[in-house]
């Protein structure tokens, strides 16, 4: 029997995906396609947030969510499964905090400590407001690996950043 891992992934889009009419549709459709494509099980979508590009631009505005899965693959396998389906959709890396049709990062793999790739938990989700908020709707418990803090520790150390349930 293989083993089962339980893994939070962070997905956001300020574009729209052809054939999407908003950024969130867009985000949920490659939700379905990681479902499909990896096997993985989705157990729980946070609720949808709004925030504003990190660092702040004049690109427009972003939707957030969490995903809690549960997935057989590695976190190498799964860093390429994400990938290949943000490649699929239409995500093109060109610049870093660019604007993006679809975005989906590892935030957290069964509580592993990685300095390779992919980095584990992501290097800068104790920074970002988009990450954490969603992340406490899933999993009030949660706590930094590597720090050892408490996500509402770490809530509470951010700076004022502009983030609105939808």
């Amino acid at each position: 029997m293989e083993t089962k891992y339980i893994a939070y992934l962070g997905i956001g889009a300020n574009l729209s995906i052809t054939g999407h009419e908003n950024p969130k549709s867009g985000c949920l459709a490659a939700i379905d396609r990681l479902a499909q494509d990896t096997g993985l099980t989705v157990l729980d979508v946070s609720p949808w947030y709004r925030t504003e590009p990190v660092p702040v631009s004049d690109q427009p505005w972003f939707y957030n969510a969490v995903v809690a899965v549960e997935t057989v693959l590695s976190p190498e396998q799964l860093i390429t499964a994400i990938h290949a389906v943000e490649s699929d959709m239409g995500r093109i890396r060109i610049t870093r905090n660019e604007a993006r049709v679809i975005d989906i990062d590892i935030v957290d793999f069964d509580g592993r400590i990685s300095v390779d790739n992919p980095i584990l938990p992501h290097p800068r989700m104790h920074e970002r407001a988009f990450v954490l908020y969603p992340l406490r709707d899933l999993v009030r418990d949660w706590v930094h690996p590597v720090t050892g803090k408490s996500i509402d520790a770490l809530i509470s150390e951010l700076d004022d950043q502009n983030i609105r349930p939808e």
